[in-house]
């Protein structure tokens, strides 16, 4: 068990999720959640993906994957459309987010040992959530708290997303312990709304308005209750997928995406140029060799991974698609012998350039 939801508490003062704001990528799931949901009111999907690339068709990829930003565009058009004739949109938008919303994400929750489990898993995966305000939990005298931090969170739609992704956390909880989760206490920092009764209704606890900050509490009890469903092997199994998943997304975005774009050859006048080396890819990005390595460790990855990640992607191509020799290819990745390529590559895919071109070739 992860210890921080053991009986050693006096060592868990604060735990911070992995991500530190909520400009991350995400799939697609949630947008669908919420364009169905305006939907039974009457609005069409159009109006809500105005401003967007996305199509009714893009729905329905469950490979898709967006940024946070068409997201929060789709979040506008629906406070847009039903803001006022629906002023609990973010409770009622909230307790649609169930535990087979998240996918492999949620798969891994449902069969983790216990609760605590799952809070410690979801903070350090928040990432593959659909959520903009970040918890941060701490243990008080009887009780398990998550602040629950909006300050980076657009005005115009923060109390919305608060009472979204509160709702959405509480619903998964009462999900993954096949009961209604009754809270201990709910605070919010915005002034009581007309709907405070169906919310107390639901959470189990009237909520108190007007407060420092927004936060929920738990009974530390629910955190060590076996979960239902819980199973040791499957959970192994989806915590090395959402690894992945993480790897995978982070690769595609941010600073291994400008790393991974400047190391693709340029083409000179015979259609090479070398990748450039770490202490080049730096300068272009105006930062240190040393900050550079520093903020590709932060995401998981290295200079010498994602070369590599290049120089197969280009060598499978090479091999299939041109007429190239294993020297004329190792010379065009950089390599200043063809040995030195063919062992590499033999690293990479288990097989020898030679060898790979002939089974492509076949098929």
């Amino acid at each position: 068990m992860i210890e921080i939801f053991g009986h050693n508490r006096s060592m868990a003062t604060e735990q911070h999720p992995a991500v530190r704001n909520w400009d991350f990528p995400r799939g697609m799931a949630s947008v669908a959640l919420m364009v169905g949901y305006a939907r039974e009111y009457g609005v069409a999907a159009e109006v809500m993906l105005r401003g967007t690339v996305l199509t009714e068709r893009t729905l329905a990829d469950p490979d898709a994957q967006i940024d946070a930003r068409t997201e929060l565009a789709v979040i506008r058009n629906l406070v847009r459309a039903l803001g006022t004739e629906r002023p609990a949109l973010g409770v009622e938008v909230g307790r649609r987010y169930h535990i087979t919303t998240f996918g492999i994400f949620g798969f891994a929750c449902v069969s983790s040992p216990t609760l605590g489990e799952t809070i410690a898993f979801a903070l350090r995966y928040l990432e593959l959530s659909f959520t903009f305000c970040l918890p941060v939990t701490h243990w008080e005298p009887g009780e398990f708290v998550a602040d629950i931090h909006d300050e980076l969170v657009p005005p115009d739609v923060r109390r919305f997303l608060v009472e979204r992704d509160v709702l959405a956390m509480h619903q998964v909880m009462s999900d993954l312990l096949g009961r209604p989760l009754t809270l201990l206490r709910a605070e919010f920092d915005y002034p009581e709304p007309e709907y405070a009764d169906r919310l107390a209704q639901i959470i189990g606890v009237r909520p108190r308005f007007g407060q420092p900050q927004n936060l929920f509490a738990l009974d530390p009890t629910v955190l060590e209750q076996p979960l239902p469903q819980a199973n040791e092997y499957t959970w192994a199994m989806c915590l090395a997928q959402c690894r992945e998943l993480v790897h995978r997304r982070r690769a595609r975005t941010g600073i291994a995406a400008e790393v991974r774009e400047r190391l693709v050859p340029r083409g000179g006048a015979d259609g090479y140029a070398a990748p450039l080396g770490i202490d080049a890819v730096a300068r272009d990005l105006n930062m240190s060799t040393r900050t550079l390595r520093r903020h590709l460790d932060a995401v998981g990855t290295s200079y010498r991974s994602l070369l590599d990640e290049v120089r197969r992607t280009l060598a499978e191509e090479m091999l299939t698609a041109t007429p190239l020799s294993v020297s004329d290819v190792a010379i065009r990745l950089g390599y200043a012998e063809a040995s030195t390529f063919i062992y590499a590559f033999k690293r990479w895919t288990g097989t020898t350039p030679a060898s790979y071109r002939r089974e492509r070739v076949r098929k």
